[in-house]
């Protein structure tokens, strides 16, 4: 399969660099947007307000004797008697011969509200109409002793502003009325709407410059993460022998690293552990085949020379029950022992006592010097030697590994030792012969099972290999461990260390 490019696994939407790529972009658009919008709002306030106090300059530079007149003119006479009647200023007179009500202010609709509030819009340059409030919204701007603020009203800014001197009088009394004045939103909307439109522009630029700034720094982040990807396609190829940088500089993938490579230990151990297992299961059938199929053909061997008339002379037959005797009797030991070793591999719990190991050990004399024959045999038992075992099964190993230091000792010059002893580490039984040693190469599979060193002498005194297997299974289930000290020409010795009782 063709192998992608980095860039091109961009493209790939269920990939964790388009996710990261596109959710990168996604949060930085609905920031700008926010950004956008936030602006547009703060500046469209900004500009109606900068303007309205524009307008409230224009209107307050006006002469004070217009707007009276004005108002004047239209009222008919102001509410306040105090403030007296003035003539018309022949110096602010208008350029539509000097008429009063003709105030002319640039881009503004200019209106007069009276102390009642009574509207009346006043000729002005500007063609549209500005708009007209309730009587009653009039009489409550006149009432504010603040600045009035502006409105929007039907897309147009309205900016109200009083007659009279309102700060020298009590009430509403210095009011002689209102002018509202009124421009058009549209130039200032056509100014935010190019504000919004360079904006955009300049977030689209921010947007490319930081994708194209983004895609490295985003690419050296997910080296690591790639790094493991490639890693893990070798491991599924069968290497369990890969394992992660553990040391990438970026904590979560050096600690999802440490984690894999931990799980790698694990399940290369068991996979090992495995095989191992499947190896020892097929020698295992194949030597215990073997060890059975060899006394059934020397049986089927007898039986089918008695068959051909064998049986009619006695000295043939009593060789050939004999030698089948023999044979049964092996086939029987074999099956024992593999019985044996099929309960100790489930692991029983054994019925451990505390008990004195030198007392049984000693009960034991007269069976293993029967077993010894001719061979010379030394018990040295340190005596009170406490500890906690299964008897039965003590009695199996010490036999078994009697049994086995007899198999390879000379009937007459054979010499035995068997010796009991407190150690720091725990109690200790050792058992020394001087047969003729074992070679180095032998110790480390002495207590496989099937394992012989000359198996046709093992053979023929009817061991089969596996009756070191069954003593270390026992010992071990004790909580204990054996091991053997040998050289050749120079005897070997087995030694049982079993913890001692708390």
């Amino acid at each position: 399969m063709k192998k992608r490019g980095w860039f091109a696994d961009l493209f790939v939407m269920g990939s964790l660099k388009f996710q990261l790529l596109s959710r990168s972009l996604l949060v930085m658009s609905a920031l700008l947007l926010l950004i956008g919008i936030f602006q547009y709002v703060v500046m469209q306030q900004f500009m109606y307000q900068n303007k309205a106090e524009t307008i409230r300059n224009q209107l307050a530079a006006l002469p004070p004797n217009m707007w009276r007149a004005a108002v004047g003119e239209f009222s008919g006479s102001f509410a306040n008697p105090s403030f007296p009647k003035q003539e018309p200023d022949r110096n602010n007179r208008s350029d539509n011969g000097g008429d009063p009500q003709r105030i002319f202010v640039s881009d503004l609709s200019l209106a007069v509200i009276d102390a009642s509030g009574n509207y009346k819009l006043m000729p002005s340059q500007n063609e549209q109409h500005t708009p007209q409030l309730s009587q009653a919204e009039y009489l409550a701007l006149m009432d504010k002793r603040m600045k009035l603020p502006y409105q929007i009203i039907n897309e147009q800014l309205v900016v109200f502003h009083q007659i009279g001197e309102p700060e020298r009088s009590r009430g509403n009394a210095g009011i002689q009325g209102l002018i509202q004045a009124s421009t058009s939103t549209a130039p200032l909307k056509d100014v935010l709407l190019q504000q919004l439109v360079t904006f955009i522009f300049l977030s689209l630029l921010a947007l490319i410059f930081g994708l194209l700034g983004f895609l490295p720094v985003l690419r050296r982040t997910l080296v690591p993460l790639s790094n493991m990807v490639g890693t893990v396609k070798q491991i599924d190829a069968g290497n369990l022998n890969e394992r992660f940088p553990a040391h990438q500089g970026q904590v979560e993938i050096d600690q999802l690293a440490v984690s894999f490579n931990s799980m790698l230990e694990r399940l290369e151990f068991s996979f090992e552990a495995e095989k191992e297992a499947k190896e020892q299961m097929r020698r295992f059938a194949a030597d215990a085949s073997h060890e059975l199929r060899t006394p059934l053909t020397s049986i089927h061997g007898f039986l089918e020379v008695l068959l051909r008339g064998a049986y009619q002379q006695p000295e043939q037959l009593l060789k050939a029950l004999k030698s089948m005797h023999g044979e049964s009797v092996r086939i029987n030991k074999l099956v024992e022992d593999l019985l044996m070793l099929a309960r100790l591999d489930r692991t029983p719990s054994f019925h451990k006592t505390e008990g004195v190991l030198d007392d049984m050990l000693h009960d034991m004399e007269h069976q293993l010097r029967l077993l010894a024959g001719d061979r010379t045999v030394t018990f040295t038992l340190e005596p009170n030697t406490h500890c906690l075992f299964d008897p039965d099964k003590i009695k199996q190993v010490v036999l078994n590994l009697f049994h086995n230091a007899v198999q390879h000792t000379h009937p007459e010059t054979g010499n035995l030792r068997l010796s009991l002893a407190k150690t720091s580490a725990g109690v200790e039984i050792a058992i020394h012969d001087n047969g003729p040693g074992i070679a180095a190469e032998h110790l480390p599979h002495l207590f496989d099972r099937f394992y012989r060193i000359d198996s046709s002498r093992a053979r023929r005194s009817g061991g089969a290999g596996l009756g070191l297997s069954i003593t270390r299974s026992i010992v071990e289930l004790h909580g204990g461990s054996i091991g053997v000290e040998s050289e050749l020409g120079m005897g070997s010795t087995f030694k049982v260390l079993l913890p001692v009782s708390k």
